[in-house]
This record gives C-alpha cells, sequence and structure tokens, in this order.
C-alpha cells in the first residue's frame, strides 16, 4: 500500500452561485514525495477539488479523463450537470457531491506541463491515494458511495480494493478490471498521432484527430446511422462527409481546452489499468452498456463473476454507447436511486 505523506492544508473557499447548491473548493497540498504505483514520486503533489452540496452524505463523482472537479454547476459548466443538482439523478438535496482534477490531467492538480514528455506513469490506484487524502483533509469517516464512469469507473474499482474500509458502495459504469484490448488498440493510434505531432511541434492538431477518433469509438453506429446518414458536401474542392465535420468539430473543442501531454498521460493509465477483483469486498453495482464499443458487456459480466463481495450489474441498452452515462438520465436516476437508498 502506498505512504501517505502529511498534507498542507489551504483554506477551502466557499462559492454560491444564484440558483445553484453551494460548493465549497481548494487546492490541497501534499508536503514532500508522492510515491507512484509504478514507481518513481511526484514531489508537493498540488490536489484541486470542489464539493457541492447542502448537506447529506458524500458521494464522489468521478468521470472520464477530461472530467474533474466541476462535476456540477454553470460557471464552468460541469461535466455531469445533467445528472447531478436539485432534484437530478445525484440530486444535491440529499447529497453532498466531490469531485477532483486527475493527477497527470489537465486541471489544476499536479500534471505535465507544455511540452513536458517525461511525466510519469499514473495508474487508477495513483488517483485512489488522491481521493483518500481529500477525505482525510474533508473529516469524511466514509464516503456513501464512489461513483465513477469510464476511466473514473475504474479509479472506483482501485479505491474500493485499496481502501474498503472507507466507503460504503461502489457504483461502476462502463469500466471493468482492465482494458479490453480493442479499445487499447484504438488508444494506441490516438497517442501515436499526438506524440508524431508533438515532434512537429503541433501537438493541438494531434490531439484534435486523437479525438476525432475517440469520439468515433463513444458513440454507437446505431447513432452515427440516424445522425449522419447524408450526401457530403463540397468543400474547398474535396468532399466532406457529415460524420467527419461532426467528429473534426468535437475534436477542435477539445484540444482548445486539453493539454496534449495531459491527454497521453492518463489515455496510458486507461490501458495500464489492473485491479484484483477478487480482493474488492465493497458492494458493488456495475451498469454495463449493450451498444459500448469500448468495454464490451461480456467484460462487465466477466467483472461481477470475479468480483469478491455482493455484486449486481444493470444492463441498459442506449443509442450513446459509451457516452451514455453522460446522457440517459433515467436509467442513471433508478440505478442510483436504488443504490443511495440501500447503501449502508
Amino acid at each position: 500500500m502506498v505512504a501517505l505523506s502529511e498534507p498542507d492544508v489551504r483554506p477551502a473557499v466557499a462559492i454560491d452561485a444564484p440558483g445553484e447548491a453551494s460548493a465549497q473548493e481548494g487546492v490541497l497540498e501534499l508536503a514532500g514525495a508522492f510515491k507512484l504505483h509504478f514507481g518513481g514520486q511526484l514531489n508537493n503533489v498540488r490536489i484541486a477539488w470542489r464539493l457541492a452540496g447542502d448537506a447529506g452524505p458524500v458521494v464522489a463523482a468521478l468521470g472520464g479523463i477530461s472530467a474533474g472537479r466541476y462535476v456540477t454547476g454553470n460557471a464552468p459548466r460541469g461535466w455531469w450537470s445533467d445528472i447531478v443538482g436539485a432534484g437530478a439523478p445525484l440530486d444535491l438535496q440529499r447529497h453532498r457531491v466531490l469531485g477532483f482534477d486527475f493527477l497527470g490531467g489537465s486541471g489544476e492538480t499536479t500534471g505535465p506541463g507544455r511540452g513536458q514528455t517525461n511525466f510519469p506513469s499514473i495508474s487508477a490506484y495513483d488517483q485512489a491515494v488522491v481521493l483518500h487524502h481529500l477525505i482525510d483533509h474533508l473529516n469524511i469517516e466514509s464516503l456513501r458511495a464512489v461513483i465513477g464512469a469510464s476511466y473514473g469507473g475504474m479509479v472506483a474499482l482501485a479505491f474500493a480494493e485499496r481502501f474498503p474500509e472507507r466507503v460504503a458502495h461502489v457504483v461502476v459504469i462502463s469500466a471493468a478490471d482492465r482494458a479490453h484490448p480493442m479499445a487499447t488498440a484504438w488508444r494506441s493510434v490516438q497517442r501515436a498521432t499526438v506524440r508524431y505531432a508533438l515532434k512537429k511541434d503541433d501537438g493541438p492538431e494531434g490531439l484534435r484527430l486523437a479525438r476525432a477518433l475517440a469520439m468515433a469509438t463513444y458513440r454507437s453506429p446505431q447513432e452515427f446511422a440516424t445522425r449522419f446518414d447524408a450526401e457530403p458536401e463540397r468543400i474547398d474542392g474535396r468532399f466532406q462527409f457529415p460524420v467527419e465535420t461532426y467528429l473534426l468539430a468535437r475534436g477542435d473543442a477539445y484540444a482548445a481546452s486539453y493539454l496534449p501531454e495531459a491527454f497521453l498521460c492518463l489515455s496510458e493509465s486507461i490501458d495500464l489499468h489492473r485491479v484484483d477483483a477478487t480482493r474488492i469486498k465493497v458492494p458493488t453495482t456495475l451498469i454495463g452498456v449493450h451498444e459500448d464499443q469500448l468495454v464490451p458487456l461480456s467484460d462487465m459480466r466477466a467483472l461481477q463473476s470475479k468480483l469478491g463481495g455482493p455484486a449486481e450489474l444493470i444492463e441498459i441498452s442506449s443509442l450513446y454507447g459509451h457516452d451514455a452515462f453522460l446522457k440517459e438520465r433515467e436509467e442513471l436516476r433508478r440505478a442510483f436511486d436504488h443504490v443511495l437508498g440501500t447503501a449502508r
């Protein structure tokens, strides 16, 4: 188990915005060495966090590699604002919701700087240690739940394995105990594209193309058939297809807000992910999506059979594929009501 260093605590800042639940946020600074799962260390790690909600038990909400501490809210818009809020599937009138910027990511938590190529490899176990530091800092004896989707689901599993006494229940959406080789194949090409572009001093263009490819894996063929089955347009002397326009627009938006070096770090972290499911005794609810290309339902079923504690699998169908966790409000509402109503 990774040893925890003593934190250097900065005061939290209370934030109140009209029409939103109150929130606190801050940066936790850990003095000394933060030892990493794959070897090496980072010194004087900073962890940016946000806790939204007025009262109630605390739920940690963790998303994909581009998600961060702003889980909900309008300014900036939270990555899960359609799912978390007053009266939403994860109800801020009943729970407080904790988010943080991932270690190695593009937020305010310690990560690679622009042009930095020697940032160490990061594990989901390292993210679990970050979360453990945060709940110690916030004097939270035990989380009501860790709800993780995509990469966040991997972190939820790692946290349940390492710190079972600090969480009552984990909810894992579209994540398994290891990455599927086909998903690793797609991500490997994305990382190669970004590395090539960085060598040409054009990291943002590489990230734009990598994100465009990623979007084709996040959504389902059925959705694309419905939305983009139209004739191409001739633009600047060549044909451009509707789906091409969409993918490159999503790539442009992502490259404008995310560091290529951080993408490389956390994309690799996904493919390095391995947990020992037999050691996870915390009650676990898995949510798998039939149309998910990145995390096949067969992997979720296999994970359920390996988990060492009580485990249930909820299977849903969604045109949004891997992105169902961002879209399927009512499916998630039913799952969250079930879990948060019975967690100890």
